[in-house]
């Protein structure tokens, strides 16, 4: 019953559906939505690689919110206290001293809470466009697995949600 009601929403709204329901799930900082669910559902009815790309690009911009809420804070920061806390200067010049575009593709491509390195790179003023092309890169690797999980294992899970025995 739940399976076929998510499955319901993705063969309704398509690719747009993946898109919204990625750049939500990633654009919320405090409360997360996981749009993990509705990616590895969209893997069964949908091309798993386009519903990676699409989703990945999806959870890309809406990850921009953490980047920009660190952004403004460090501002905010800034003009209460004319020099910047020692450890976050230590922080920053090793991020950029080794690169921080790994360090942001991991945790973009793993279950790893990416919103506290969208925050912390506009903390530091870190290039916004790097912070993107490695966020987008690491959902799109993250969202081609999970629609790939979803497409070769669905049939595996519904059995669990529809009848909800082993």
């Amino acid at each position: 019953m739940v399976a076929d009601l998510l499955i319901g929403l993705v063969t309704s709204f398509g690719y747009l559906g993946v898109f919204a329901s990625s750049l939500i799930g990633s654009a919320t900082i405090i409360l997360p939505v996981p749009s993990f669910f509705i990616v590895i559902f969209a893997g069964t009815v949908l091309n798993p690689v386009a519903v990676g790309i699409i989703g990945g690009l999806g959870g890309a911009i809406g990850e921009m919110t953490g980047y920009l809420a660190g952004y403004g804070g460090r501002m905010l920061a800034d003009k209460k206290s004319k020099k910047p806390k020692k450890w976050l200067r230590n922080v920053e010049e090793l991020f950029k001293k080794y690169g921080g575009m790994p360090v942001i593709f991991i945790f973009a491509a793993t279950p790893l809470p990416d919103d506290i390195i969208g925050i912390f790179c506009g903390a530091i003023k870190y290039s916004p466009k790097k912070f993107f092309i490695a966020t987008l890169a690491g959902k799109i690797v993250l969202y081609i697995f999970l629609a790939y999980a979803g497409f070769y294992g669905w049939d595996f899970v519904s059995k669990y949600l529809t009848t909800g025995s082993s």
